[in-house]
């Protein structure tokens, strides 16, 4: 970074920290679940435009999200993410009253910092991240088209943070088989069992998996299995999922489960159809470009700092990475290796110590954006970097 850049980010997070953790202390107090954030989104947006932003709410049709511009002149674009849902029962057990309050100090930061760079900063409010995810349609929608960078932080527990968060593709479908119901005792003969069949895919589906990459998670329950074990069920639902390393690896897995399925419902002489219950997750998308400055970042501002972790779930910023470079750098708010949607989690992320790392990850993130705007080299280089790995995750491989 040029030198003075440094202590100017710390000042502009310190202008704002107080309101973002007030921020985050009442998201945390009042969750709302996915879509139904609409107490969370209006209070950052209002938040976003009473410091300046020109907000849009609600945005891309959707009622709880929001986009927040500030337009510093002709430059590069930068997106900001920020999220807000809750989880039922537990409340922010992912931390995103946390991280998506830090999205907003680090909006907010650079807004302050408008005299070192030129350039465009957007917060992009995106609802709904625990359900249907509401980046993939954003991504699909063009929304993040054209950013030079799009980025937020997710938070974690450990003690260390990570530069990026890895994630697998996603695809979710509703299997519905159908036979012919009778009854079970009197004359079984005459039926035909969507139980059945949709057990026998459950079998041919575990049957292959001796052939799948390490990489590869498929997870099924049977959501509809009949009524009464005295009929022969007409109807039998399954709802499965199933993760690769890559777009493309998930399409021929894709092909893999239909020929399950149209083969168990061949063998007992059923039906089956099936559909999509939400839209793609994509894997992520990773730049060493990013993650190299991301790491130096971390370290500078006093984070430890590790290798990305393989990945263990999958994350609708997946979807925004095929669009423009991104990343999602891991922030640890406590010390304890806490799990991921707990309460215990959730609880962590109101304590002294989570405040004092959501100023930290703001520093970062606004560090990175500055390089972003400010450096061509650099962001040229993150450029080809997203170029060539778009390239080689879309070949097929």
């Amino acid at each position: 970074m040029i030198g003075g850049i440094s202590s100017a980010i710390k000042d502009s997070v310190k202008k704002f920290h107080h309101e973002a953790v007030e921020l985050s202390d009442y998201l945390a107090a009042n969750p709302e679940l996915s879509s139904a954030e609409y107490n969370s989104s209006a209070k950052i947006a209002r938040l976003l435009e009473r410091r300046g932003f020109s907000v849009e709410y609600p945005f891309f049709g959707l009622d709880t999200a929001f986009k927040a511009d500030f337009d510093n002149g002709p430059g590069p674009h930068i997106a900001i993410m920020v999220e807000y849902d809750a989880l039922p029962d537990i409340g922010h057990g992912c931390g995103h009253n946390l991280h998506g309050s830090l999205s907003a100090l680090a909006g907010l930061a650079l807004m302050e910092l408008k005299d070192l760079y030129r350039g465009k900063i957007h917060l992009i409010g995106a609802p709904a991240e625990e359900t249907d995810g509401a980046k993939t349609a954003m991504a699909e929608g063009g929304v993040f088209d054209g950013m030079s960078l799009s980025m937020m932080m997710h938070c974690i527990g450990g003690g260390v943070c990570q530069p990026n968060m890895d994630a697998l593709s996603l695809r979710n479908f509703l299997m519905e088989f159908r036979g012919v119901g009778a009854h079970a005792v009197a004359a079984p003969w005459r039926g035909r069992s969507a139980l059945a069949a949709a057990r026998k895919f459950l079998d041919l589906v575990d049957a292959r998996r001796e052939c799948f990459t390490p990489d590869i998670r498929v997870n099924g329950v049977i959501t509809d299995g009949g009524r009464k074990p005295s009929i022969i069920p007409e109807r039998a639902e399954i709802e499965i999922e199933f993760r690769a390393n890559s777009m493309a690896k998930l399409a021929r897995l894709d092909e893999t489960i239909g020929k399950c399925a149209r083969a168990a419902a061949m063998a007992l002489d059923c039906e089956v159809t099936w559909r999509k219950s939400f839209a793609d997750f994509a894997d992520m998308l990773r730049l060493g470009t990013l993650e190299e400055k991301m790491s130096e970042i971390l370290a500078g501002v006093g984070l430890k700092v590790s290798e990305v972790s393989p990945p263990v779930g999958s994350s609708d910023v997946g979807n925004v990475s095929y669009r423009c470079p991104s990343i999602q750098p891991l922030l640890s708010i406590t010390d304890e290796p806490l799990a991921l949607h707990t309460a215990e989690f959730a609880r962590s992320t109101t304590t002294p110590q989570a405040h004092e790392a959501m100023a930290s990850g703001a520093e970062a993130l606004a560090a990175l954006a500055l390089d972003v705007l400010n450096d061509d080299d650099f962001r040229n280089a993150v450029k080809d970097d997203f170029s060539k790995q778009v390239a080689a995750k879309t070949g097929g491989e």
